[in-house]
């Protein structure tokens, strides 16, 4: 078959990336769409069951880092888009491992930039999916795309080191780049290091959500469709060089979150809801907020579309509807 459009998402077998996928392969028929990942411990197999067996899918195991199989997907795959989603994401555990964090996020992004940009075949658009921590925290100020960088963990400085990268190679050559900052994407099969599902499973296991520290922490949270349905309309209409807030005016304190997720699952009463409560010591760095702006897509034409109460109801209905898919039991199935 030949197909219109070739696209390469990679890591597409992650949390984001298979939401993603599963919305190209099935809107796009007429689309390839190759996902590129190495199936580390946070993507699971089953998150694109739906979509493995259709013609325009593909999966290539593989390491964002290998330039030679990267290069060759580029010199022979005719890609003419690519969504660059992996990345290694755990705050903590990028305090503990911080070169594995530079090694995939900012060598990857590096590998991934010079194939793409000396392919024979020229890209139409190179959309890199980066974070709000690039910004760092703050009490009161919202960010705009114009902030200044002043990330504050391994994580999120390599996420903005890779950043300057991608945005070298539009100063250089003009290549058609696309950056988006997302708040906290949450939603169906999220892997359980992540605080949402992170407080379900421990719920679902008769164990109290564990609350780090004292300080009064909150997150803005989106929903992974509405996350997927910006990136596509950044694919259409965005414009290149160009750095996109992607994000919602949901800001939810952690304990407020844990409250809610404990009633949901537990289905105790108010007056039982601190009995499901456990305060541990701070991580290295604590981040309070990151509140951004989003006028630069809305001008686009996106708005979140699925409301904290709905999100969420479908998030906590999913987990308790397929409580195995994370558990080891399950990676064999």
């Amino acid at each position: 078959m030949d197909f219109k459009r070739t696209v390469l998402v990679t890591g597409g077998s992650g949390f984001i990336g298979s939401h993603l996928i599963c919305s190209l392969v099935c809107r796009h028929p007429n689309w390839r769409i190759i996902n590129l990942d190495n199936l580390d411990y946070c993507c699971s197999p089953w998150s694109l069951e739906s979509v493995e067996n259709r013609t325009n899918y593909t999966l290539i195991k593989g390491d964002i880092c290998d330039s030679l199989l990267v290069n060759h997907i580029f010199h022979t795959q005719n890609i003419d888009v690519v969504f660059h989603l992996a990345a290694k994401t755990h705050v903590e555990t990028s305090f503990e491992a911080p070169l594995i964090f530079q090694r995939v996020n900012v060598e990857g992004t590096r590998v991934l930039l010079s194939a793409a940009c000396h392919a024979e075949r020229s890209l139409h658009r190179f959309i890199y999916v980066s974070t709000d921590e690039v910004y760092g925290a703050t009490s009161q100020q919202v960010f705009d795309e114009l902030s200044p960088l002043k990330p504050n963990n391994p994580y999120s400085a390599t996420k903005a080191a890779a950043e300057i990268q991608v945005l070298s190679y539009w100063e250089k050559y003009k290549f058609p780049v696309i950056i988006t900052r997302s708040n906290n994407i949450y939603g169906p099969r999220q892997f359980t290091e992540k605080v949402i599902p992170r407080f379900i499973s421990l719920l679902q296991h008769n164990k109290k959500c564990t609350i780090q520290g004292t300080l009064p922490k909150s997150r803005h949270f989106l929903f992974v469709d509405d996350a997927v349905e910006a990136f596509l309309l950044l694919l259409e209409k965005g414009i290149v060089g160009e750095i996109y807030n992607v994000g919602s005016s949901c800001e939810v304190p952690i304990m407020h979150l844990s409250r809610e997720l404990i009633k949901m699952v537990k289905n105790v009463p108010d007056s039982e809801v601190n009995d499901w409560l456990e305060f541990v010591p701070d991580r290295p760095r604590t981040e309070l907020r990151y509140p951004i702006t989003c006028e630069k897509l809305q001008q686009l034409g996106w708005r979140a579309q699925v409301t904290w109460a709905e999100g969420i109801r479908q998030t906590v209905t999913w987990y308790q509807e397929n409580p195995d898919f994370w558990s080891d039991t399950n990676k064999d199935r």
